[in-house]
């Protein structure tokens, strides 16, 4: 008998958890380079979502409303506190802040063109205003943010609302970049930068230091606009009960938080997957704040932050948000990352969904570059028109949910009528785990 005959079988090599494939792989680049990572995009990590919530439809001893015959309505009014003209949306679906710089000035117009004809807002986004963008937005938000690249008084007198940017879910106190192979001449102009040179914005406001000095900015931006439009205070998701209450007691008209799955067009990754609150965990503190001050609905939240279908959107209300803000979700709609550039996606050496190199400006869709040969590939008018369509969907999908639960406007939807699949998402939604009427935490429970 040979020794072959007697040889024991090898166990499988198992991949170690901790030190996966990509994080070797992480670490092999950072060594070669001495140059932390950047990227475009959301988090990529899984945390708990929308998806780990469930609706409890109607039935008997709540009576769903008939979809064809009784009205559910999704109109929302933002700025209601002490703005002289509030900005009135047909629905609770906004289009959240992305420059030009990091999109191509095709992609923010085909924004204001789909996002206008379903009756709702835009957002500037860092570096100013275009006139692409003004002129095809009905409702324009002016972000006002730490870098003030592109501010000008008579932009901000142009704008429908402004949003005065603290911190973004992708990267919560730290600045976004923008390298210099999409600083072209158009947008070295508009943000007074040297065309093709790297540009990394301020991580805080450079006039003041504190939530006192927040009070004095949106008195100070309130009489430049005669008191007519909104001021928004966006913060990102970390401390969600203090840094609502505090921009309230500021002044703030509508608060926007947004969470970690919120996009980003360029920062590091460790942010992007390291720093923040899932979505999920930021909405019932900050409307628990908002109860607190007693101006629940009277000063708006808007949640933003890995919205994508008209489930999410119901979810995002039922919480106790007055509106949500999509940005990564709007540009899939616009031809972000498609299927039929899958060829030039893996010239540049990624794929279809996972392409998220943004910052190079080699976008093949032609929307996140100020190449203008790629830039012409985006039709704004048909960008707009999937916009819309994406738009008029997710309305109709958080409807049908809404009448399956008994209710006649979004704004009806209601923590009860909802239940958790795990205790994470129970804990942070604070409704019960389903098939029980518990979840961690709960008053009274005692554990």
């Amino acid at each position: 008998m040979s020794d072959q005959d007697h040889k024991i079988p090898r166990t499988v090599p198992i991949q170690s958890a901790t030190f996966s494939n990509p994080i070797n792989a992480e670490i092999r680049r950072a060594a070669a380079t001495g140059i932390y990572d950047i990227r475009g995009g959301g988090a990529k990590r899984r945390v708990p979502h929308f998806d780990d919530l469930l609706f409890l439809g109607a039935s008997v001893s709540r009576y769903p409303l008939e979809g064809y015959r009784e009205r559910c309505d999704t109109s929302v009014t933002l700025g209601t506190r002490f703005a002289k003209n509030p900005i009135k949306l047909d629905i609770p679906i906004t289009i959240a802040g992305m420059s030009f710089g990091a999109l191509s000035a095709q992609a923010k117009e085909a924004l204001g063109r789909g996002a206008s004809a379903a009756g709702t807002s835009t957002t500037t986004g860092d570096g100013g205003m275009t006139p692409e963008e003004r002129g095809h937005s009905s409702k324009l938000v002016y972000q006002y943010l730490p870098s003030r690249y592109g501010m000008n008084p008579d932009d901000l007198r142009k704008a429908d609302a402004i949003e005065i940017v603290v911190g973004q879910g992708a990267k919560p106190g730290g600045g976004g970049m923008l390298l210099g192979q999409k600083i072209s001449d158009r947008v070295a102009e508009m943000r007074t930068l040297p065309k093709g040179i790297d540009q990394r914005s301020a991580c805080r406001h450079p006039d003041w230091t504190g939530p006192d000095d927040l009070e004095i900015k949106i008195l100070e931006l309130r009489e430049i606009t005669g008191w007519r439009v909104p001021i928004y205070v966006k913060v990102g998701g970390t401390r969600p009960y203090f840094d609502t209450a505090l921009a309230v007691k500021a002044g703030a008209d509508v608060v926007v938080l947004d969470g970690m799955q919120g996009g980003t067009a360029a920062t590091q990754d460790v942010f992007i997957e390291h720093v923040g609150l899932p979505t999920l965990a930021c909405i019932r503190p900050a409307v628990r704040a908002l109860q607190d001050l007693g101006l629940h609905r009277e000063v708006q939240l808007v949640v933003s932050g890995g919205i994508r279908t008209g489930a999410d959107v119901a979810k995002a209300l039922a919480l106790g948000a007055d509106a949500v803000a999509i940005g990564t979700a709007a540009l899939v709609a616009l031809g972000d990352n498609d299927p039929k550039w899958e060829d030039e996606y893996q010239k540049l050496g990624t794929t279809t969904g996972a392409y998220d190199d943004w910052h190079e400006g080699l976008d093949p869709a032609g929307i996140t570059t100020q190449d203008p040969e790629l830039a012409k590939r985006l039709d704004p008018v048909e960008g707009g028109r999937r916009l819309r369509n994406y738009l008029k969907v997710m309305t109709l999908e958080a409807q049908t949910i809404a009448r399956a639960c008994g209710h006649n406007h979004l704004h009806n939807l209601e923590p009860e009528d909802l239940c958790a699949l795990t205790m994470e998402a129970a804990a942070m939604a604070q409704v019960p785990l389903a098939g029980t009427d518990w979840y961690p935490g709960k008053p009274g429970s005692g554990y």
